[in-house]
């Protein structure tokens, strides 16, 4: 966009509405692009690279609450976040522009954007819909982690490879074998040499295997997560389907697109070729899920990929960091090999630099970090505003046991989702079970769970319901499991009661719960703890406008759960926030520790194998610094103790800072140690130490 005199600059601004006027005029651009009088269904491919703290979020909303109200219909609008809380967040915002334009009108057309959803979810929503066309039955189920790798479990045992003398990969690695060989559109092979070079030798077994794993979700009418993406880009393999699927939305926006794999980017140019109507919003900067085969080639590549090449937007004020945190944070991204150009820039100036600390060990690292938590608490910034990050779980050991001591209140990013609860997973097994009969992994589950049935009869009753027309029937007419006693009678009324829809959604879930809650109370001793999910679940479910629904929703983005007190304190309302990089992309706070920011640490030893590896693990520091609203602090420790060393010689190794802050870039920091030495004079790199001992002399006096 040209420069425009102050004359025009008015002009514009008399003539554009008022939801515009907070927008910035990068934000604006990208708002307003291709929505020309009657343009939008016109709009050329648009990419918005948008900053750290930029307002990306905001600026989304914008541009979906334009369109609508410039006459865009929004039941044409595909909305994909990489949450449910994301979509539900993003449709709030909408509504409330749409509202300063079209007043108590505004609630019908939001109501009516419907396709707003994560990739899974939606794709859940058009494989329904298309399933006859693509040879599915509507009825499938979906598996969930746990479950798909219980699935490839019975497979692996059934090819006889848990019984082989060397020992073969573990469900669980094989699962994610399978998941990034799918989700990156790559050879078995290749993932193998890059991803898992320990399982390279068993290359031919696990081809064997995962047909296996295929065949047998075919028969069951279930489909994992991975499948929800599969089956939609299979699906745009045929080119009637692909046109229409993609004639059914003006418009494609996506959130985050630099976290999208190869399979993901795959669906959106088979959906939107030529580009029209399609707008991606990320960051290549903060591009750090490949270990989910997110792939930084999709946002770096985006522009190309159309012609003419799509237009490029950045979002380069940021409204979080103060400018000496953004300096430092671009100076670290500046080094990275390939990017798009961008430098935040903040209006938030202050004179306090990000402090890089050095410290002795992890201990006094602990204790400064503790320290400097209450010193802050004191100053007025709650611990809810603080935050400590670390680039694995495991390196926040021995600060979790420095704060217990000091009773300092903390949660741990983290914790147990709904479905990692035995009794949450209980029930939904039940209603798929109810919904398709097929499901084998679901059906073991809820056999299993009734007194005097084991892995054997379990099977014998799975197996009869797999070879009738009508699983149900044949379940209620077969006799009852030896030692099965009264349970038999009531777990039969319950499958044919939810299986048959008489009492109707979402009716049926408290129908599970009432047959549960008996179960509930022989299975566990916290029962009263969990029933309170339970209630929670029917709550949940009442939200739903079907059962189908309800299973694809929770499935795919499950809520935590009530019971899962891990780590939470019970007693404080305020706590300090502890946190993995990766948990932490999109929050912020006020201020902000990371921890172990060494070699070996970030990057990790285990991230340095590559180019693009090492790439991503500078964009992890990157991320971890922009978290920082006006504190931020990066810290050191010169040695590390180590487990299981040998018993001669000293059990610690020693770390030099992390190679993504080398020298040229300290003007950026206050460098500094701690604690200070003698008279305050600071020991750490970049400041002169005093000599306490004149070591050269020693060694030349021993031989004179």
């Amino acid at each position: 966009m040209h420069n425009a005199g102050p004359r025009a600059e008015r002009e514009r601004s008399a003539l554009e509405p008022a939801y515009l006027e907070k927008l910035n005029d990068a934000q604006r651009r990208a708002v307003v692009h291709g929505s020309g009088p009657g343009d939008h269904l016109d709009a050329s491919p648009l990419l918005i690279i948008a900053g750290a703290g930029s307002g990306k979020t905001n600026t989304l909303a914008h541009r979906v609450a334009h369109l609508i109200v410039g006459g865009a219909d929004p039941r044409r609008i595909m909305l994909i976040t990489f949450s449910r809380r994301a979509a539900g967040e993003m449709a709030r915002r909408v509504e409330r522009v749409c509202r300063q334009v079209l007043g108590a009108n505004a609630g019908v057309l939001t109501d009516a954007l419907a396709w707003t959803g994560t990739f899974h979810a939606i794709g859940a929503r058009l494989m329904r819909d298309y399933a006859p066309e693509i040879g599915l039955d509507p009825q499938f189920s979906i598996h969930d982690r746990e479950d798909s790798a219980d699935l490839m479990n019975l497979a692996r045992h059934e090819l006889g490879f848990s019984k082989l003398e060397n020992r073969f990969p573990t469900k669980g690695t094989c699962l994610a074998i399978y998941s990034r060989a799918v989700n990156s559109e790559s050879a078995l092979d290749a993932v193998l040499r890059s991803a898992f070079p320990w399982c390279a030798s068993w290359g031919g077994q696990l081809r064997e295997l995962f047909a296996a794993y295929v065949e047998a979700k075919q028969a069951q009418n279930v489909l994992d997560y991975d499948d929800l993406l599969l089956y939609w880009a299979q699906t745009m393999g045929d080119p009637v389907l692909a046109r229409e699927i993609g004639e059914r939305w003006d418009h494609v926006l996506v959130d985050e697109y630099q976290d999208t794999n190869r399979l993901q980017s795959s669906i959106l140019m088979a959906m939107k070729p030529e580009g029209r109507g399609l707008t991606v919003v990320g960051d290549d900067a903060q591009s750090i899920y490949s270990f989910r085969a997110a792939d930084v080639r999709n946002i770096l590549d985006f522009p190309a990929a159309f012609s003419p090449p799509a237009e490029i937007v950045t979002l380069d004020r940021n409204y979080r960091s103060t400018q000496p945190i953004l300096q430092a944070a671009n100076a670290v991204i500046d080094l990275a090999r390939e990017r798009f150009t961008k430098n935040l820039w903040s209006e938030r100036e202050s004179d306090m630099r990000p402090r890089l600390v050095t410290v002795r060990d992890e201990a006094d690292q602990a204790i400064f970090i503790a320290d400097q938590v209450l010193d802050n608490r004191e100053g007025g910034t709650a611990l809810k505003q603080q935050a400590v990050l670390f680039r694995t779980s495991s390196h926040s050991a021995a600060l979790e046991i420095e704060l217990t001591r000091r009773n300092i209140p903390f949660v741990k990013f983290g914790g147990l989702k709904f479905l990692d609860s035995a009794h949450v997973k209980d029930m939904l097994a039940l209603l798929r079970f109810a919904q398709n009969p097929r499901d084998r992994v679901a059906g073991f589950r809820l056999l299993q769970m009734l007194p005097g049935i084991g892995p054997s009869s379990a099977a014998k009753v799975l197996d009869a319901m797999a070879d009738s027309p009508r699983p149900i029937t044949a379940l209620a007419e077969m006799a009852a499991p030896p030692r099965s006693g009264a349970d038999w009678p009531a777990f039969v009324d319950v499958m044919q009661g939810i299986g048959d829809r008489a009492a109707g959604w979402p009716s049926e879930i408290e129908q599970a719960r009432l047959w549960y809650e008996p179960h509930l109370d022989r299975l566990h001793e916290d029962a009263e703890t969990r029933k309170a999910d339970l209630i929670q679940l029917e709550q949940i479910a009442a939200g739903y406008p079907s059962r189908e629904r309800f299973l694809t929703e929770l499935t795919l983005d499950p809520p935590d759960a009530t019971s899962d007190q891990a780590g939470v304190p019970l007693l404080d309302e305020d706590y300090l926030i502890l946190s993995t990089i990766h948990s932490a992309k999109g929050q912020e706070w006020t201020s902000v520790f990371v921890m172990n920011c060494v070699d070996g640490c970030i990057p990790s030893d285990l991230g340095t194998g590559s180019t693009p590896e090492l790439e991503e693990e500078r964009r992890l520091l990157y991320v971890a610094m922009t978290r920082a609203k006006d504190d931020l602090n990066l810290v050191t420790p010169q040695r590390f103790f180590v487990h299981g060393q040998q018993a001669q010689g000293d059990k610690h190794v020693y770390a030099s800072r992390s190679r993504f802050i080398p020298a040229t870039l300290l003007q950026y920091f206050e460098v500094t140690s701690w604690p200070k030495g003698r008279a305050g004079a600071a020991v750490g790199p970049g400041a002169p130490r005093p000599m306490r001992v004149d070591v050269g002399a020693r060694m030349r006096g021993m031989w004179r």
